[in-house]
């Protein structure tokens, strides 16, 4: 299957927290948490349209100034997603700047924060100084972001301050067979795009026109293969309580990979729960439990520095799959 994402983090597992994926379908990317981003390019800093922060501590916000000095320039808005208290968080990061000379620029900040059961919206943009407006408020249902090809979920969990997890995931996966392309006489080409899209919308409808000649959705649909969507999980500064054990399951269950944070060995079980982080072994036996394909450990305690590789052994033995840790990008 190609995959429809592609993750990777931004710095090493004694760095700051920052999961950079691509949507490759939709020409875009996002950010989850924003450590310190001096390995992106500006390039690959403009492809961000969602911005996902699971909580303000510095080593997961610091980012934010560098994000935002690339986007002065976009035309599209940037979305940013935090937990409670995350609004004033970005209004504060505003006040700290003088705008009086970007009437002009198009730039638009929509933040959204979660807080429990309820999601509340604000809008900042820079014609008006990035004054802040409010949005109202609306119920929250565990999705943050849902279109044609992609959905986005969080869960609050308990750092001593609320910290949310991530999943983003699309509904299936739609392949094309080229045998039976070939057999048509079809060709590969711009129209398949437009193809899918239906697919995805249901737009049986539709008719394409491919080499001069009009198609029906019926005489083409032979050509899709119906798959399992591909599915990223994003989990990081939480205290291994059984209320969020629980949260994290459910959130992560059946990733095909699944980052998250392995802090401290389970031998300073103790110094984790004081820390509100998780333990190697608790990040095993979750992504098992939920049924993960693939671990990635990251943001781990400078206390292993000289020995990262007791904490994989750890998470690797109680997790029976393949666990990993990006040394460098």
């Amino acid at each position: 299957m190609k995959p429809s994402f592609h993750a990777r983090l931004l710095n090493g597992p004694f760095e700051d927290p920052s999961l950079y994926v691509r949507v490759l379908r939709e020409g875009r990317a996002l950010l989850f948490d924003s450590g310190f981003t001096t390995r992106l390019s500006n390039r690959d800093i403009l492809k961000i349209s969602d911005v996902f922060i699971s909580h303000t501590h510095i080593d997961h916000f610091i980012g934010f100034d560098s994000i935002l000095r690339i986007h002065l320039i976009k035309e599209s808005p940037l979305r940013l997603y935090g937990p409670r208290g995350f609004i004033e968080n970005i209004k504060g990061k505003l006040l700290g700047y003088t705008w009086n000379l970007i009437e002009s620029y198009p730039t638009v900040i929509k933040v959204a924060e979660v807080d429990g059961n309820t999601i509340r919206r604000a809008v900042f943009r820079a014609v008006d100084s990035f004054r802040y407006e409010d949005e109202g408020t609306e119920s929250f249902n565990g999705v943050l972001l849902k279109n044609a090809s992609i959905k986005i979920s969080a869960s609050v969990l308990d750092h001593k301050v609320p910290s949310l997890a991530f999943s983003i995931e699309e509904d299936f996966h739609i392949n094309i067979d080229k045998a039976k392309l070939e057999k048509l006489g079809l060709p590969v080409g711009p129209w398949l795009k437009g193809f899918k899209d239906a697919i995805r919308r249901n737009d049986i409808d539709r008719t394409f026109t491919v080499s001069g000649r009009a198609y029906t959705f019926s005489e083409l649909k032979e050509i899709a293969a119906i798959t399992r969507g591909q599915k990223v999980s994003y989990v990081t500064d939480a205290i291994g309580s059984e209320e969020n054990i629980r949260k994290i399951r459910e959130l992560v269950r059946g990733s095909d990979m699944l980052y998250i944070e392995a802090y401290f060995l389970q031998r300073d079980n103790d110094r984790a729960k004081e820390r509100y982080h998780l333990t190697a072994r608790e990040a095993g036996r979750m992504a098992r439990e939920a049924g993960v394909g693939r671990m990635v450990l990251f943001h781990f305690s400078p206390k292993y520095i000289d020995n990262p590789e007791e904490i994989l052994k750890e998470a690797e033995e109680e997790f029976r799959g393949s666990v990993g840790y990006e040394n460098s990008v």
